[in-house]
């Protein structure tokens, strides 16, 4: 049995962690993060409560893993739009370049330039002040600015690949521009689109957190990993763990899925396997020498 990159078990080990605990939330966490208990509130981690309690006497873990679930939704959705949206945008702009129509492609390109002008955060600020704050404008924000990257990397990667005999081949067949992209250009691509959906996907995960944070994400009563660690830098000094454990999640969580992405594309990508396989046989030699 093949072995598995260092980085790519450890981060399949941590994004797996939060994804179960983020859907096991759906059905059980051990407090409700909406019953509020004042008698109980600042309580230091203990074994009742393992995160200890926040200023309305909530549990943290509960709190933590409904968070979870909430910045696992927005980032999953948004990435998803970006996908939807930017990747069949960047197969026809390399498929128009190829054809002849330039002017198109580059129009194409200088709009994304004029989206990446507008951070997520910027872009959220804007759809709130005309729709007011909550997830889906959240989802959304964080959506159009994955757009253009998803765009920028599949119209990069299919310019690669149309000088190649096959895709030749196909189009002297008959075959048209969006028919070989769908057939030919896109399933040879998908290894690096996966990589970099999982990379957006803990870029997502910061967004959402920043937009919690200023109060333009989740909105309450519902738990949010950046909102926790708003309400928790007035108290950090007294009740620490308030701070620590939200950010805690949110750098773990990022770390997973970066390592994630590192080890996908280390298994996926054939000249990382080709040159891995050398430094093994190389390291092979010496030690027999």
């Amino acid at each position: 049995m093949k072995k598995l990159p260092l980085n790519l078990t450890i981060g399949l080990i941590l994004t797996f962690m939060f994804v179960f605990m983020a859907a096991l939330s759906f059905v059980w966490t051990p407090y409700d993060v909406t019953a509020l208990d004042i008698g109980s509130k600042f309580l230091a981690p203990n074994f009742q409560h393992l995160f200890g309690t926040d200023h309305f006497g909530r549990d943290v873990f509960s709190m933590v893993m409904v968070g979870a679930r909430n910045a696992i939704a927005v980032s999953l959705v948004a990435v998803g739009i970006g996908m939807a949206i930017g990747v069949p945008l960047g197969l026809w702009s390399a498929a128009t370049r190829m054809n002849g129509y330039g002017l198109m492609d580059e129009a194409l390109m200088r709009g994304n330039d004029l989206i990446f002008a507008f951070p997520s955060l910027l872009m959220a600020i804007m759809i709130t002040a005309v729709f007011g704050p909550g997830a889906i404008n959240a989802i959304i924000a964080i959506g159009i600015f994955n757009i253009p990257v998803f765009a920028r990397m599949t119209r990069g990667a299919a310019l690669g690949l149309w000088s190649r005999e096959y895709i030749m081949a196909a189009r002297v067949s008959g075959k048209s521009m969006m028919r070989i992209s769908y057939e030919h250009i896109l399933p040879n691509i998908l290894n690096i689109l996966i990589v970099q959906a999982t990379i957006q996907f803990s870029i997502a995960i910061i967004a959402e957190a920043a937009l919690s944070y200023v109060g333009l994400g989740t909105q309450p009563p519902m738990p949010s990993l950046g909102r926790m660690l708003n309400e928790a830098q007035t108290m950090i000094f007294f009740a620490p763990w308030l701070g620590f454990v939200p950010g805690g999640a949110i750098v773990t969580m990022v770390i997973g899925l970066n390592l994630l992405g590192d080890g996908l594309r280390d298994l996926l990508d054939p000249k990382l396997r080709i040159r891995a396989a050398q430094t093994r046989k190389g390291e092979d030699n010496n030690v027999t020498t």
